[in-house]
């Protein structure tokens, strides 16, 4: 009977511990208010604008039309000297473009700059339609 009970206070204990722990995890995650960056260069609300290797990118959320399509939903937008560049997340969270579709980046401005870095001199192709053309 002393094992039996000694396996029982052992057990509670355990599960005790455990919600405790949980609990209190769970109390301070609701407890933490979301911040947001706001010494970013350039930034308007949801939206960045920086100079970056001599081009102007901007970057925000937008509802773009896409003429007959309708929108896409308030994705992220991206221009790069006044020219549309398209943002697509990927499934594991990050984001990619169409010019550095083979590495996904944390952030929509991190995706755009490496595009900027693999363009080098090149212009993007001045559509709006679907801009995955590149002129040198």
């Amino acid at each position: 009977m002393v094992v039996r009970g000694r396996r029982a206070a052992l057990r509670a204990l355990f599960t005790f511990s455990v919600v405790a722990f949980t609990g209190g995890a769970l109390a301070r995650i609701a407890a933490t208010t979301p911040t947001r960056r706001t010494d970013a260069p350039g930034r308007t609300g949801d939206t960045f604008a920086e100079m970056y290797r001599g081009r102007r990118i901007e970057v925000g959320r937008a509802a773009v039309a896409y003429g007959a399509q309708g929108t896409d939903g308030g994705g992220p937008e991206a221009r790069v000297d006044g020219r549309r560049l398209p943002v697509m997340r990927c499934a594991d969270g990050g984001y990619l473009t169409p010019v550095d579709h083979y590495a996904s980046y944390s952030t929509p401005l991190e995706a755009v700059r490496a595009a900027v870095d693999e363009l080098g001199s090149a212009q993007l192709a001045d559509t709006d339609g679907g801009a995955h053309g590149v002129h040198a």
